[in-house]
């Protein structure tokens, strides 16, 4: 598994950037597998073994089901746009980001034990978890560069679906973090799977902070 990965964030042997079938079931292991590495580490702050059960198989959920809502619409993009004949290629791109966010965040997993330890200050907890989702992120588009570097120079167009793909993503992913709240947990909040008010909007929640926060 780690010399898998290895080859996965080097883009090399079956995971290098090209046309040919996408290694689905490996990808979707490490985000299995990883994801839910993280998720327990991430949940575990106040020593809450619930907690990180339930953080555990949330991390690999918005990573799947954020994929699994946005393709079908970035497959309608590729179309429009004419590169159809490019959609497995594109796949492998995206599949190979989401499987490098994962290890990524894998690989943080002792940070944020060390930060957890070390402080027991929720607001701390919050900003690391944050940070390490941010490099985990770029880490992700290091591997999607280098997948469409060649999809660019073949045809210009690429630049528009893999703009549209992250637009879409970053929407979509948002709000679906919000639903699968609570991550972290905060201490004064009894642990449960979701937040009562999980279906809620994130995206009015967030207009209505601002309005009070202005209006004010």
């Amino acid at each position: 598994m780690i010399a898998a990965a290895d080859d996965l964030l080097r883009g090399r042997r079956s995971y290098a950037p090209g046309r040919g079938a996408v290694p689905w079931r490996q990808l979707l292991a490490f985000v299995l597998l990883f994801g839910c590495l993280y998720g327990c580490v991430l949940g575990s702050f106040g020593g809450r073994g619930l907690q990180a059960l339930y953080s555990a198989c949330k991390v690999p959920l918005l990573l799947l089901v954020s994929t699994a809502v946005c393709l079908p619409n970035f497959y309608v993009v590729n179309v429009l746009l004419g590169l159809r004949d490019d959609w497995s290629a594109a796949c492998r791109a995206i599949f190979a980001a989401q499987g490098t966010f994962a290890i990524m965040l894998a690989a943080l997993a002792p940070v944020t034990a060390l930060v957890y330890v070390s402080s027991d200050h929720y607001e701390l907890a919050i900003v690391a978890n944050g940070l390490m989702f941010a490099i985990g992120t770029t880490a992700a588009q290091l591997t999607m560069n280098l997948h469409y570097r060649a999809l660019v120079r073949h045809d210009r167009r690429h630049l528009i679906g893999r703009a549209a793909w992250v637009l879409l993503y970053v929407f979509v992913a948002i709000q679906l973090a919000w639903v699968l709240r609570p991550f972290l947990g905060a201490p004064d909040l009894p642990t449960r799977f979701l937040r009562e008010d999980a279906w809620t909007n994130a995206y009015v929640a967030v207009a209505g902070v601002l309005a009070r926060l202005f209006g004010s």
